[in-house]
Formats: C-alpha cells, structure tokens, sequence
C-alpha cells in the first residue's frame, strides 16, 4: 500500500501537479470519496503564468499597428491638400487668362455662353434705365484697399449695391442685363445720379457671368423690394423682360456720376498652404511619438 501511494506521488509529480498530500493520494488509491469541501485538484498557476505574456503582446502589437493609422492618415491628407492646391492655382491662372483675353462678339445663343464665363465680350446698345434691379449690400471691388487690409477684423469699404441695367443689343436684336457697377448706399436711388444715366447707344466690354445658386446664410432675393443678393437670371429676365444673359461692365465703362464699373471678382478662396502644413506637422509629430513609444523602447519593456 506505501509503494503504491509513493508511486502514485511520484506520477502526479512528473505530470507537474506540485506537492500532493500523502492523504489525498491514500483515499485515491483506497476509493474513498473525498469530502465536500476538501477535494483536492490540481494546480493551474503553471498554465496562467504562460498565458499572460502571450496575451499582453497581442494587445501591444494591436495597438502599435492601430496608433501608426494617424502619422499614415495625416500623410495621407497632407498629400491630397498638395493636389488640391496644385488644381486651385491652375484654376486662378485660368480665369486670369480668360479675364485678360481680347473681347469677342458676344453670342446670340445663350448656349454658347456657359463655356464662356469669365470672357470679355463686346456689345452695342442703349441701356433701359426704368428697369434697374440692385444687389444688395455690396462693397466696391479694390483690390489694393483689400490688399491693405487682409487679416484686419474691420474694414473701410463703404456698403453700396450694384446697379443691373437692361441693355438692348441692337445688332444681335437681344436685351441682356449688365452690371454697371457699385454705388454707395445714398446713391442708390437713380434720382442722385441723373449725370450718369447714359442715353443713346453705347459700345461696351464686359464679362460673362452665369447665373448662381443660393449659398447657405445668404437671404432669399426679394423682388418685390428690388433688393437682389445672388445672380438668378430667370427671376431677373422675368421681371424686366430681358434674356438671361448677363455680364459685368468693365472698369472703362464708368462715367462721372454714374456707378463704378469693373466689379468682377476672379480671386478664389485658396487656403490649401495652410492645411498641407497643418497635415504633414501633425504626421510628423505623431510618427515621432510612435517610434518613440514602439521603435526606440528598452527590450523586455
């Protein structure tokens, strides 16, 4: 019966159970039942032990390859701003071009006009000043006042409206709408500028503009005030009988007392410096703390 239990011991042993109590291997080998409360069973702190370590490198590695998605994803944005910016400038340099072409006959067909926004074109005709329609509030175009004051929180430029006159092309047998220019806010009214108001038939360069969409926080236009604060040329054909072609008058139109021509704007908002270096500052500050972290740690750490 000893050499049994010793066997039975030295088994358990060898099966890395730990130290068995000689009684626990007696009952065992004797059939006794061992009471509730007292059963003895092997130890499973070998096998935890060994689960850990394994288990904490995969956590570890998961987060290592999750944490470089942000150097990779700013790179990656940083990237796209740089063509985003490249497409911006050829995009300026083409509407300057456009801008600074010679002016062309302008087209009967409405048509043939969405190909050529931003085109000078020349007209002759007589204005229909019973008709004006104002864009409201407007500032006057001055690129060296704006210049000035780019990045100060206010500014000087005086609030005013522009004036769109019917024109009879009597060549072409067409009215399109010009803009004539700016006027001050006291000058609205045609009344304060009788000197200005041409009569008789005029040459005229300007440029092609199409009709916009409203933009998000700008009002509704309201004709019935003539207060008009986006281009919609089929309200604005409806309302004067006109067709809906229209074009900014240039800066050589103006005459004294009358509004302020060469109010077209060809600048686009181009803030994509800004970004590529917001993007790429972020993807090397968090690739430099990444390495830190999982590249340049001590061993065992």
């Amino acid at each position: 019966m000893a050499a049994a239990t010793r066997w039975l011991r030295q088994l358990l042993r060898a099966a890395g159970a730990g130290p068995v109590p000689a009684r626990a291997v007696r009952r065992s080998v004797l059939g006794v039942p061992a009471r509730s409360g007292l059963a003895w069973r092997p130890s499973r702190c070998g096998s935890s032990a060994a689960e850990a370590p394994a288990t904490k490198a995969d956590e570890d590695s998961f987060l290592q390859w999750f944490l470089l998605l942000i150097p990779v994803t700013a790179f990656g944005l940083g990237t796209w701003q740089v063509q985003r910016r490249k497409w911006k400038l050829e995009l300026i340099a083409e509407l300057e071009s456009r801008v600074m072409a010679e002016p062309v006959p302008l087209p009967a067909d409405p048509m043939e006009l969405k190909s050529l926004e931003y085109r000078p074109v020349q007209v002759r005709g007589r204005f229909d000043h019973s008709k004006e329609l104002y864009m409201m509030p407007r500032t006057l175009v001055d690129p060296a006042r704006e210049a000035r004051e780019a990045g100060r929180l206010s500014s000087s430029a005086r609030s005013g409206a522009y004036v769109i006159t019917p024109f009879h092309c009597t060549d072409l047998g067409i009215t399109i709408l010009v803009n004539r220019g700016f006027v001050p806010r006291k000058k609205v009214a045609p009344d304060t500028r009788q000197k200005g108001q041409i009569e008789g038939e005029v040459d005229l360069v300007g440029i092609v503009r199409l009709a916009e969409t409203r933009k998000p926080f700008v009002p509704e236009n309201n004709p019935e005030k003539n207060h008009w604060h986006y281009r919609d040329l089929a309200a604005m054909a409806r309302l004067t009988g006109a067709d809906p072609i229209f074009v900014d008058a240039d800066f050589k139109s103006t005459v004294p007392g009358g509004p302020i021509g060469g109010q077209t704007r060809v600048t686009l908002r181009n803030e994509h410096l800004q970004y590529i270096v917001t993007w790429y500052g972020l993807c090397a500050a968090t690739a430099y703390l990444w390495a830190k972290k999982f590249l340049h740690r001590a061993p065992g750490m």
